[in-house]
């Protein structure tokens, strides 16, 4: 029989991976919070798109639900897989929400940025609980129903979805995930769950909050000199942060942790050497001039962002483990105040 799947939170990446999963011919249902977003995919489908003709396709197959409606699993078939797709805030709640309907070998997957494992595994049990990495994926919600990726698929040059346990082992279930995600982009299973994402949450770090505290798409992040240099320090701290508790860091796109850490920290070549892979990387997306990441679309949409989860849990495993973070202190207060509509956004906030 088919595993019954739900999306908890059909935003951007949630809606953009039970879209496809649906569109596969799995059994998908979406549920969302939002009506508009799941009134415009009942009227006319989830409309997806990409960087290539071949991208856009309109899904149809989708089950869908308001958070209203969800008492109704009690009369159906339960869930075997369950999708987190909410903002980091909201994990707790949504993960309690779920549980209930799970089946008795189902599980719950956390398709989110930062580290939500262990709250929802305090929550279902860490024999119910595994991580997915969506690496670079890039993607955007931006109309009820409608979901477009900003950046190309990682194909062979890059594996987007990294899908690992808590404990590290490769299990069954992993493989069959790592299945299912291979008809979207590149998947892998992976030991290093910690370790991969705490190296997304570098990089998350370094580019989410910028954009969200200057205005700033990506492109014009790293073209701007000042704003570039705090960017690399944000990524040089989270690094040093990680390493000293311990995780086994992965490439940061193109870029060593090592030679990213050095670069913050003032060495002239490394500084050189992460300069030119970031201006570089930048060239290399067609949409990387309108491209903002998920926390600069939250801002514009009035929404809170994650930055007291990103900057803010970075800052505070930092003080933890007695390593110097003073970018995302700055960061991370700077984002609370425009959040808050004491600044405007602009990269004079960050010397820009």
């Amino acid at each position: 029989m088919s595993k019954r799947i739900a999306i908890v939170g059909t935003g951007a990446l949630g809606g953009y991976v039970g879209g496809y999963l649906a569109h596969q011919g799995h059994d998908v249902t979406l549920i969302d919070w939002w009506p508009e977003n799941i009134e415009a995919i009942r009227s006319r489908g989830l409309q997806l798109d990409g960087v290539t003709d071949e991208e856009k396709i309109t899904v149809t197959a989708a089950k869908t639900m308001h958070l209203t409606e969800l008492q109704s699993f009690s009369k159906q078939k339960p869930i075997d897989i369950a999708f987190v797709a909410v903002k980091s805030y909201d994990t707790e709640w949504a993960t309690m929400m779920i549980k209930p309907y799970l089946a008795p070998g189902g599980f719950v997957v956390s398709l989110q940025n930062c580290l939500n494992e262990e709250k929802i595994a305090a929550i279902v049990g860490h024999g119910k609980t595994v991580g997915v990495i969506a690496s670079s994926i890039s993607v955007e919600l931006y109309e009820p129903g409608r979901i477009r990726r900003m950046a190309a698929k990682g194909g062979k040059d890059h594996t987007v979805f990294r899908v690992g346990e808590m404990h590290g082992v490769i299990t069954p279930r992993v493989e069959e995930l790592v299945g299912m995600l291979a008809s979207i982009d590149s998947s892998k299973p992976t030991t290093n769950l910690w370790g991969e994402r705490w190296s997304k949450l570098c990089l998350n770090g370094m580019r989410n909050g910028v954009s969200a505290a200057t205005g700033l798409p990506g492109r014009e992040c790293d073209a701007n000199d000042a704003i570039r240099s705090f960017s690399i320090k944000l990524g040089s701290e989270a690094v040093r942060v990680g390493q000293a508790l311990g995780y086994q860091l992965v490439s940061l796109g193109k870029m060593a942790p090592e030679r990213l850490a050095l670069a913050g920290e003032g060495h002239a070549d490394a500084l050189a050497e992460i300069e030119q892979l970031l201006i570089a990387r930048q060239s290399a997306n067609p949409r990387a001039g309108i491209q903002r990441p998920s926390m600069a679309q939250d801002m514009r949409k009035g929404r809170r962002t994650e930055i007291e989860l990103m900057n803010g849990f970075i800052a505070e495993k930092g003080r933890l483990m007695g390593i110097p973070t003073p970018s995302h202190d700055k960061l991370t207060q700077v984002v609370i105040r425009v959040e808050r509509g004491e600044l405007a956004p602009s990269p004079a906030n960050l010397g820009g």
